[in-house]
């Protein structure tokens, strides 16, 4: 969704996951008649919408270095701002990098985190922190991917609007970017 090329607003993902760091933030995203809108945590629903859910990404447990020394914290707040929403929403979607070296403790804490969220399912794809070394993509699907195919990516319908988590963390090399397999 964000990437490393600045958009119009002068934020890049690098930016972006700064701020979300010191605040513990996501999106809500609303859907109505087919169409997405979205708005930061806090921000007030601009219209009546068929259903919602959240988007929070990067919690990166276990990482203990500024900008962030508290990330559990940090993510128990994203899970209030869930839970202080007005609407529940349908789902919550954590777009990767649950963890920060793919250790089991890690994937412990974030599961036990993530159990605060009230309401819907919780639905996970692994980013690249979530499948380091040799156990790490067993650790994260036996942790987090119920429910997925293959290597952890989700197809599900959902009223009406069909939903699509992929991964592309399976092949990152270093410097570059992640790809989709055949599957």
């Amino acid at each position: 969704m964000f990437n490393r090329l600045s958009s119009e607003d002068g934020v890049d993902r690098r930016g972006f996951l700064e701020c979300m760091a010191w605040i513990g933030t996501g999106l809500v995203w609303s859907v109505s008649g087919g169409v997405l809108s979205s708005r930061a945590f806090g921000q007030d629903a601009a219209a009546k919408s068929d259903f919602s859910f959240a988007q929070i990404s990067d919690s990166h447990i276990g990482f203990k270095k500024p900008p962030n020394t508290d990330v559990t914290a940090t993510l128990k707040r994203a899970i209030d701002k869930i839970n202080a929403l007005k609407d529940a929403p349908s789902f919550v979607l954590h777009t990767g990098d649950l963890t920060h070296l793919s250790l089991p403790a890690e994937f412990d804490t974030v599961g036990e985190v993530l159990k605060g969220v009230r309401g819907g399912n919780v639905l996970c794809v692994p980013g690249e922190h979530d499948l380091i070394g040799d156990d790490g993509r067993k650790r994260y699907l036996e942790r987090h991917g119920k429910g997925t195919r293959g290597d952890g990516w989700y197809s599900f319908d959902f009223r009406g609007v069909h939903f699509i988590g992929l991964v592309n963390a399976l092949s990152v090399k270093p410097g570059g970017l992640g790809t989709l397999g055949d599957e």
